[in-house]
């Protein structure tokens, strides 16, 4: 069987399918990035379109610029892709893959914006989600999101 590669959003109401290898992964940290994925920045893969199908659901956009489309699911909210025009390959969120590891960025962009304290995270304390939390909360964690493969449907039913 040939590379490929999956993935979705958190509700699993929109899925995608990549019909061989990713593109180049890198990460950007222009204001736009950071205003659509809520966060400091955006790390992004791209992809030739023709590779590229939705298997489940269609993407909500919103136009961002001018010449800039960014995807995501209506439903949950979760940031899919950037597609700007005539550039030619969609950029997919490298969270939204079934695998993000197999996106591992190369390059940063944008780092006119790029907020002063980023670079400092892998400097910061790091545990683990366990290492603060009774059993008892991390039964409450238990997860509702969409799993890291295909699905013939979801929600399960029953």
């Amino acid at each position: 069987m040939s590379e490929f590669h999956t993935g979705g959003c958190q509700c699993g109401a929109v899925r995608y399918r990549i019909d061989g290898p990713l593109g180049n992964a890198g990460f950007c940290h222009c204001r736009m990035c950071q205003k659509a994925f809520g966060s400091f920045g955006a790390p992004l893969v791209s992809v030739p379109p023709e590779r590229f199908r939705w298997t489940r659901g269609t993407p909500s956009t919103f136009r961002s610029s001018p010449v800039v489309a960014r995807g995501f699911c209506r439903d949950c909210g979760t940031p899919l892709f950037m597609l700007e025009d005539d550039y030619g390959p969609i950029e997919l969120s490298i969270g939204s893959l079934d695998d993000p590891n197999a996106a591992a960025p190369d390059h940063v962009v944008g780092v006119e914006s790029k907020l002063h304290w980023a670079d400092r995270l892998p400097e910061l304390p790091a545990k683990r989600t366990e290492d603060d939390r009774t059993p008892e909360d991390l039964t409450k964690l238990h997860s509702l999101q969409h799993p890291d493969h295909d699905t013939a449907e979801w929600p399960p039913k029953g």
